[in-house]
């Protein structure tokens, strides 16, 4: 009867070897609408300078996205930024980290083996075994090997390296994350750097415009041909316009030096990215990225999943912590006095042994921290859904603002263009002879003026471009950012 039950103990024992408690995880599939805008997603933008973006059906935007906007010194400052970065290569050192602690993580499925060796000199007194004889000092040599084994019958070892792989994939997330920051903001400071430089010199110009007003106003009024009320009323706005000129240079100054940082440089150390408004590229078509594409793109939504893995993980190891634990374990050793007797026939030691340990009465602990674990899971879970409502809500801001922006271009493109038709014919007209010089440099103030609005219009532009990319993920490949983290 016996030898008849071991199959069927066997048999238990390796179905329950394969049972792990608690929930096993699967991947949420959220329910996402068919389009990211109400009324579906526009196929293009309005033409602004001539140009409509276009969102295609083409390959999914490229992990080096920033190529799109055609700059060859954007593209150094970057490379140098993906080299350098502090914050980018902290990240990879946190997914090795989490690899590695992974790894040996694993090592709870094998049999722990151990081999100790030891040598002592001691002196036994055998008056305390209650023998009356002398006390002696002797040599003891000891050689021993043990190997131990946990049966994971409810599945806490395999819940514990299922929550430490969830956290690689999060260290991934984290990567990038990081990896979209520090382009994202790169790819911006740049393109500000440019709208800046084209504003203060659009300014500057405009500056010295209303200082000529200001010099022919006053010698009429030194004639007498004009007020001295319109000497002050040029005066103010030439006051008005250099004073947008320094913070202006402050915040020029400041994306420069936010450049050098982001590339791992001083900003003493480091020159400004040679880049200006008419080097730069608008991206015209754009890889569209279906709804329910973009869960499995961006990495703060795979964060969000990575972050609710390893809660339901933690759920299964507080769950299995509560069952008994099944520990075997063998040693085997030989003991000599001498050592040259230390492989003889009677030095051999040897044990077998199986524990078990079961949790009877802990005041609670056991059950609340399960109750714990559970509610970090719902937390997790409502927290993976706000972050794929706030990441739709980031597409569909990005996507019309791209609509306003070509709409915007095209306003202030035409105001341009009007102010400059202007100026043209009122310049033919003092050649004429039929209108003023003070007439033309009026024109030819409004004409820089309407100039800067449209700089800031194609600056807003290309931004909003940037911010569409980056919410849709930014071409973020996980595969390959691990495989850059694992370089030494």
């Amino acid at each position: 009867m016996k030898r008849r039950a071991l199959p069927g103990i066997a048999a238990v024992l390796a179905l329950l070897g394969g049972c792990a408690v608690g929930p096993d995880f699967v991947r949420p599939d959220p329910a996402v609408p068919a389009s990211f805008t109400r009324g579906g997603d526009a196929a293009q933008t309005p033409a602004g300078d001539g140009v409509s973006q276009r969102f295609t059906d083409a390959a999914a935007l490229p992990a080096d996205w920033w190529r799109m906007f055609g700059s060859a010194a954007l593209d150094g400052a970057m490379d140098e930024a993906l080299a350098g970065n502090p914050t980018l290569q902290a990240a990879q050192a946190n997914l090795r980290q989490s690899e590695a602690a992974m790894r040996a993580g694993a090592g709870v499925f094998y049999p722990q083996l151990d081999a100790t060796a030891g040598a002592t000199r001691q002196a036994a007194t055998p008056v305390r075994f209650g023998q009356a004889v002398p006390s002696s000092v002797f040599n003891l040599f000891s050689l021993t090997a043990t190997v131990s084994y946990t049966l994971d019958l409810f599945g806490l070892n395999r819940r514990a390296v299922e929550a430490l792989s969830a956290q690689v994939d999060l260290q991934r997330q984290m990567l990038g994350a990081t990896y979209l920051v520090l382009t994202g903001n790169l790819v911006n400071t740049v393109i500000a750097q440019a709208g800046y430089a084209a504003q203060i010199q659009a300014t500057t110009e405009l500056a010295a415009l209303v200082r000529e007003q200001v010099e022919i106003t006053g010698a009429q009024v030194q004639a007498g041909t004009a007020a001295h009320v319109s000497e002050l009323s040029l005066a103010v706005q030439l006051a008005s316009l250099e004073a947008t000129l320094p913070p202006l240079r402050q915040r020029l100054e400041q994306a420069d030096h936010l450049a050098a940082t982001l590339s791992g440089h001083y900003p003493a150390e480091s020159d400004p990215v040679a880049v200006t408004l008419e080097t730069l590229r608008l991206p015209a078509d754009i890889p569209r990225l279906l709804p329910a594409e973009l869960v499995r793109r961006r990495p703060d939504v795979l964060l969000a999943e990575a972050q609710l893995h390893v809660a339901s993980a933690d759920v299964g190891v507080a769950t299995a912590a509560m069952f008994p634990a099944v520990t075997l374990s063998a040693g085997y050793g030989r003991d000599s006095l001498q050592i040259g007797s230390l492989f003889g026939g009677n030095s051999a030691v040897w044990s077998l042994g199986a524990g078990i340990a079961a949790p009877l009465f802990h005041g609670g602990e056991l059950y609340y921290r399960r109750q714990a674990a559970v509610a970090q899971w719902e937390a997790a879970q409502a927290g993976y859904r706000q972050v794929v409502l706030a990441a739709f809500g980031q597409v569909a801001d990005a996507l019309r603002a791209l609509e306003h922006d070509g709409e915007l271009v095209a306003a202030t493109r035409q105001a341009r263009d009007l102010a400059f038709e202007a100026l043209q014919e009122l310049q033919a007209n003092f050649q004429a002879g039929t209108a003023g010089y003070l007439q033309v440099l009026v024109a030819n103030a409004q004409y820089h003026q309407a100039d800067i609005g449209y700089l800031q219009a194609r600056t807003q532009r290309l931004q909003d471009t940037v911010a569409l990319f980056l919410a849709l993920g930014g071409g973020w490949d996980a595969g390959a950012a691990q495989a850059q983290a694992r370089r030494p």
